[in-house]
């Protein structure tokens, strides 16, 4: 901490702005803290609410995104650097969630009956595109989500290594389903997030090409129905390895499937 000492005899007002150079720094200091730590683990989960949903803060940091030795779409695994924080839904959005802010679907969702804690299933990537901009947010990209599920360790599931039974809702029977987001506290990411590995696939913003992922070489343009986008996380309905952090899956932006759900991205 920066530490103020200065002579008897100095004018009022060289004392005055020492004050205020000191109090500056300490400001600074304070602000860029949280994103500093980032370099460091554990970090301290930051939660907050907007317009009543829990969002939780991704700090600046930098990972290895991919890997070398899993799926051939996973390689190279290459450095990824944030110098910003963002933002990032605790929870997949839910049936309520949906509802209450108004969101529209071309489709019914399959488990809208078994509670409105569940996540909301069969919504195309333009309808969650669209219902994240109704609360003023956006979807994160393929390396934001994945960031928040590795942090700068890039740990192989959100908690770490190995697959811990009852972190993730994978492998279920065919006449299963999801399961309400927020019960599985095993498998809970660095940052606070819930359900970052199974329960449902995650739409992401990022089109489907070939890494080193790069958000400025095109596979952030939006449009482009007949192009695949790049879904995260595994889900309910299929088995533990997809549910790696790094694992990719794709599909057309139109699929209406009961296993693919989101969550919403928010800048600093």
């Amino acid at each position: 901490m920066p530490r103020l000492s200065v002579p008897n005899n100095t004018p009022l007002s060289i004392v005055a702005a020492a004050v205020l150079m000191v109090a500056l720094v300490l400001f600074v200091e304070r602000a860029s803290a949280q994103d500093i730590a980032a370099d460091a683990e554990p970090w301290t989960p930051v939660i907050e609410l907007f317009d009543g949903v829990p969002m939780a803060r991704v700090p600046a940091g930098c990972f290895m995104m991919g890997g070398d030795e899993s799926a051939p779409n996973e390689a190279p695994a290459h450095e990824v650097c944030f110098e910003a924080s963002y933002w990032l839904d605790v929870y997949e959005v839910t049936h309520a969630q949906f509802a209450a802010f108004g969101g529209t679907a071309g489709r019914v969702a399959a488990f809208a009956d078994i509670g409105g804690d569940l996540p909301r299933e069969r919504v195309t990537w333009f309808e969650a595109l669209d219902f994240c901009a109704l609360r003023g947010a956006r979807l994160p990209n393929e390396a934001e989500w994945e960031f928040a599920a590795r942090g700068i360790e890039s740990r192989l599931y959100p908690w770490g290594e190995p697959f811990v039974d009852g972190a993730a809702v994978v492998a279920l029977a065919p006449d299963a389903h999801p399961q309400a987001v927020g019960q599985q506290a095993l498998g809970v990411s660095w940052t606070g997030i819930y359900n970052l590995a199974g329960n449902v696939f995650e739409w992401t913003s990022s089109l489907f090409m070939p890494y080193p992922f790069d958000p400025a070489d095109g596979r952030e343009r939006k449009g482009h129905a007949e192009l695949r986008r790049v879904i995260r996380g595994g889900a309910w309905s299929y088995n533990a390895d997809l549910a790696r952090s790094a694992a990719r899956g794709l599909r057309p932006p139109t699929t209406e499937s009961p296993d693919i759900g989101f969550r919403c991205a928010r800048d600093l």
